[in-house]
C-alpha cells in the first residue's frame, strides 16, 4: 500500500458537487493498493498512522497522534499513487491493485482504522474533488513494502 497522509485543519470530498465526506483537525489519507498488498500490509498502515505522532502538543513539538487529539480521518482512494512514469509522459497504472482487489482492501482498511479513530471516505472508483486545508503543512508518505 501507498498512502499519503497529510495533517489538515479540515477536508473534504465531492462527487458532483455533493460533499460526501468531511472532517474537521485530522488526517487527509490517500491510499493505493498494490497488487502484492497483503493482510499484513493493511495491519501494518493502520498501526502506522493511527500511532504516528505528528501533532504538536502544548510545547508545539510533534509528539501527538490523531488518536490523542481526537482527531478524524478522511480516507480517499488513490490508485494514480502506482503511476510508472519511466517511459513517455502519459503515466501507467498497472503498478496498482485490479479494481475488485483493490476495493477489498480500502474497504477492510477503513474499517480497520475505524476501530481507533472515526472515518469519513470518498466513493471507490469515482471522480472526486477533494479539498483541504493542510495544517503545517505536514505531508507523509507511508509505503508499506518499504519497512
Amino acid at each position: 500500500m501507498k498512502i499519503v497522509m497529510q495533517r489538515v485543519k479540515r477536508a473534504a470530498v465531492s462527487i458532483d458537487e455533493a460533499t460526501v465526506g468531511a472532517i474537521d483537525q485530522g488526517l487527509l489519507l490517500l491510499v493505493g493498493v498494490g497488487p502484492d498488498d497483503q493482510q499484513e500490509d493493511l495491519d501494518y498502515a493502520v498501526r502506522k498512522i493511527v500511532n504516528m505522532r505528528i501533532f504538536s502538543d502544548d510545547n508545539g513539538k510533534m509528539n501527538l497522534s490523531v488518536q490523542d487529539i481526537k482527531g478524524k480521518i478522511l480516507s480517499v482512494s488513490q490508485f494514480t499513487l502506482f503511476a510508472e512514469t519511466k517511459k513517455g509522459n502519459r503515466p501507467a497504472f498497472s503498478g496498482a491493485a485490479e479494481p475488485e482487489m483493490a476495493e477489498k482492501y480500502y474497504q477492510a482498511f477503513n474499517a480497520a482504522l475505524s476501530q481507533f479513530v472515526p472515518v469519513e471516505t470518498g466513493q471507490f472508483c469515482a471522480d472526486m474533488q477533494v479539498s483541504l486545508v493542510n495544517d503545517g503543512p505536514v505531508t507523509i508518505l507511508l509505503d508499506t513494502k518499504s519497512r
